[in-house]
This record gives structure tokens, C-alpha cells and sequence, in this order.
């Protein structure tokens, strides 16, 4: 096995290194990525979901949040915005003269920065790529847009489903002779986007164990929901899928790759595509093999009636119990809160409940080093003058004073902290995301130096 070289010594002269530690008491943090350090530019959607997953692997992420939020959001609890979990924040004004010095002050302790706005604000604000590589020449600066930084469609608005449109993937999606289907907005914005600017960071991280140098991670949610559909473009490319919307394997167009509704009104999805799964659909339903052939295309349509008719003739419970024990690849549809109380999920432990909220615990899964929850999300503002402190940012009493930085009075527990104002247009969020949303690892002492 090759044996990466560790970075100089030199690399940061004149800066010490952070302990290995991610909760801000100086207690270590498990995780792969612990002494990590990580600055999230609050945003909406796949940076805040970045930062999720680093966070939740050990990096000490501090998001610098603004003085009102980047785009309206609904009046819920703090504890339930999930996505900004195991993080402290900092309310930063990036408007005020005095801001771009203080961000590049904690540039200078970071290992990586995360910046999910429109093309050219972060360049305005002076915090772009330019001045903070500057400052730190071993910075990973990930950043993520929508369409991209380039090209003609860099500067327009966009939310995932239109990055799904553009790319071909929401063609696909739905049933023959109908319009496609909307999807969550899992696939582009949390898997194209997010996802994705986390391989690019941590594929940076890796690369400066060779060079000692950082570099700019570009990620786009587009880029990155067309990577999601390579299959499908190869499967063209051999004639394999012919383009149809509900004609092919892997969407309903054949019946036994479908969702089924049930007597009570519940539905079992059906993912038998190979034939000892096929035979064991069809056994579980209690259908015999000659009146359930399926290798001629023009007896589809009567199938899919039979197998709807059979399904409908029990209650999901009692579908699930017939096929729970089986390879035939049949699975009850639950809803979120049924899933969290699933008991294969509940033997895995994919859920787990901090301060009364269940939530997804971290994945994947580390044989020594697991990923944790260590704080619930903060409020904007929460830790402004500890964590300031923590990362050596000096004259935090001044900052305060002037209004660049805002700390939120103990015992506040909603809206902005003191001195807000209206925001203007978000430069990423849900009205407007144009375009969007370090060291490496020394093995020898544990820090990302």
C-alpha cells in the first residue's frame, strides 16, 4: 500500500494547529475528519448539507450565519433545522467594512471554507477564492452553484427541479402518457450538489497530503445531477433505453417494477427484476407461472392489472408479512415517521434522538473512529463571541461594538439577534439560488496541519 507523504512542517509556519477537537471545551471529538476545521457561509440546501456530513464526521464547522436569514424561512423550532446540526455559529454582517477582515482572520485557521452563493458575490464581499488563498495558500475552498460559475446559464435563478429538467433526469421520471413526476429535492440539490462538494473537499484534502497546497472545489448541482444519470446515458448510448418516460426496466414500465396499492389503502413496492426474485413475487402472490409469463411485451398491460387486483385483496400489514422473509424484493412504502420506527432501521440504529427530536444519525459507518451528534443546531448567533475567541480573531469586543459581528443575548431563542435589519435579495435561497448555493491530515499528531 502506498504511503501518502506528510506535508511539511513549514506549510503553516507561524500558526499553531488546532487540538483535535470539534465541541469548542477542548474535549476530543470522534470522527475521521476530528481536528478538521471547517467555515460554512450560511446558505440554504447542498452547502448547509455539506457541512452536515463533515460535521457530522468529526470537522469542527463554524457557520457564519447573517444578521437575518438568506431567504424566508417558516416560523419553526430551532432544534428541527436538522441540516445545521453539530455546528457553532457567528453572526458576521457581510456588508460592513470590517467584515471581510474578520472572515479572513478565521480563514487563516481553517482548513476549509464552503461557499454556496450566486456567481461573483463572494468575490464582492472579498472573501472570494482571491484574497482568502491568499491568506491561506493551503485552503480548500469548496464552493457550489447551480448551474455553474460559467456558461450562459451561470447567472439565473434555478432550484433543483429545473437543474433535473435541463439535464435530461426529470424527463424520465413518471409514467407513460404523463407528465413527469416532480421529485423531493434529494436528487440535485443534497446528492448532485452536496454530496458531491463533499467528495471534491475531501478529494482536496488528499491531494494537498502530496502538494501541501489547497485548491478551489467547483461544484455544480446540474454537473452533479448529470453525473447521477450516467447509466441512463449509457443505456442510450447501447439502445438499451429508448428515451421514453414509463417504457423502460427501471421505471414503471414493466410490471414488475411498480408500486402496488393495498386494501387499506397502503402500497408495497415491487423490485423484482431478476428471475428468482420474479418467481418468488409471483409465489407470494399466489399466482401460478403460466398465467404470470412476462417475456411478451404485449401482455404487460394485463399483468400489471392482475398484480394490481391481487395486491389490493390484503392490507399492507399483511402483504408485509408475507413477503418479509423472502428475496422477492416486495417492501411496504412507509411514511418518514413509519420509517423511524421500522424495526430493521431500528436494529441498525439509522435513527437516532437528540434533545427530543429523532433525526438521522450520521453514516457511513467507522470501525474506529464513528461519526456522532454532538450539539443540536445552533441558533444564529448562539457562540459569536466564544467561538470568534476560539479562532483567534482579535478585538472581538470592538467587532461587536461596530455591528460587524452579533452575538444573540442568553435566553433568546427566536429572531435575529440585536441591530438586524431587512435583508435584501438573498444572494442563495429559496427565492433566488443564481447559480448556488486548509491542511491537509498529519498523521503524526492528529490535525489537519
Amino acid at each position: 500500500m502506498t504511503r501518502l507523504p506528510q506535508p511539511p512542517p513549514s506549510r503553516r509556519a507561524g500558526r499553531p494547529g488546532p487540538a483535535p477537537s470539534a465541541d469548542g471545551h477542548g474535549r476530543p471529538s470522534p470522527g475521521p475528519l476530528a481536528g478538521l476545521r471547517v467555515i460554512e457561509l450560511a446558505a440554504i440546501g447542498p452547502g448547509p448539507f455539506a457541512a452536515l456530513v463533515l460535521a457530522d464526521l468529526g470537522a469542527e464547522v463554524l457557520r457564519i450565519d447573517r444578521p437575518v436569514p438568506a431567504a424566508p424561512v417558516p416560523d419553526v423550532d430551532p432544534r428541527t433545522d436538522l441540516l445545521k446540526r453539530n455546528r457553532r455559529s457567528a453572526v458576521i454582517d457581510l456588508r460592513h467594512p470590517d467584515a471581510a477582515d474578520v472572515v479572513l482572520a478565521l480563514v487563516e485557521k481553517a482548513d476549509v471554507l464552503l461557499e454556496g452563493y450566486r456567481p461573483g458575490v463572494a468575490e464582492r464581499l472579498g472573501i472570494g477564492p482571491g484574497p482568502c488563498t491568499a491568506r491561506n495558500p493551503a485552503l480548500v475552498y469548496g464552493r457550489v452553484s447551480g448551474w455553474g460559475r460559467d456558461g450562459p446559464l451561470a447567472g439565473r435563478a434555478g432550484h433543483d427541479i429545473d437543474y433535473l429538467a435541463r439535464c435530461g433526469a426529470l424527463h424520465a421520471l413518471g409514467r407513460r402518457n404523463a407528465r413527469p413526476t416532480v421529485q423531493l429535492n434529494s436528487v440535485g440539490d443534497f446528492g448532485g450538489g452536496g454530496m458531491l462538494l463533499v467528495t471534491g473537499v475531501l478529494a482536496a484534502l488528499c491531494e494537498a497530503l502530496r502538494s501541501g497546497r489547497g485548491q478551489v472545489v467547483d461544484a455544480a448541482i446540474m454537473d452533479g445531477a448529470t453525473l447521477l444519470t450516467s447509466m441512463t446515458y449509457g443505456f442510450t448510448a447501447d439502445d438499451v433505453w429508448n428515451g421514453g418516460r414509463g417504457t423502460d426496466l427501471l421505471d414503471p414500465g414493466v410490471p414488475w417494477y411498480e408500486v402496488y396499492e393495498t386494501r387499506d389503502g397502503g402500497f408495497m413496492a415491487v423490485g423484482a427484476l431478476e428471475d428468482p426474485f420474479y418467481a418468488a413475487l409471483v409465489a407470494g402472490l399466489g399466482l401460478s407461472t403460466g398465467e404470470t409469463d412476462r417475456a411478451d411485451p404485449a401482455g404487460w398491460s394485463a399483468l400489471r392489472a392482475r398484480f394490481a387486483a391481487v395486491f389490493r385483496t390484503r392490507t399492507r400489514a399483511e402483504w408485509t408479512e408475507v413477503f418479509e422473509h423472502t428475496d422477492a424484493c416486495v417492501t411496504p412504502v412507509l411514511t418518514p415517521l413509519e420509517a423511524a420506527s421500522d424495526p430493521h432501521l431500528r436494529a441498525r440504529g439509522v435513527f437516532i434522538d437528540v434533545d427530543g427530536v429523532r433525526q438521522p444519525a450520521p453514516v457511513p459507518r467507522f470501525s474506529r473512529t464513528p461519526g456522532t451528534v454532538r450539539r443540536p443546531p445552533p441558533l444564529p448567533g448562539e457562540h459569536t463571541s466564544t467561538v470568534l475567541a476560539d479562532w483567534g480573531v482579535p478585538d472581538v469586543d470592538g467587532l461587536l461594538a461596530s455591528g460587524a459581528a452579533r452575538q444573540r443575548p442568553a435566553g433568546v431563542s427566536t429572531g435575529p439577534p440585536p441591530g438586524s435589519v431587512a435583508a435584501e435579495p438573498p444572494a442563495s435561497g429559496l427565492r433566488d439560488r443564481r447559480g448556488g448555493a486548509g491542511a491537509p491530515h498529519d498523521r503524526r499528531d492528529g490535525r489537519w496541519r
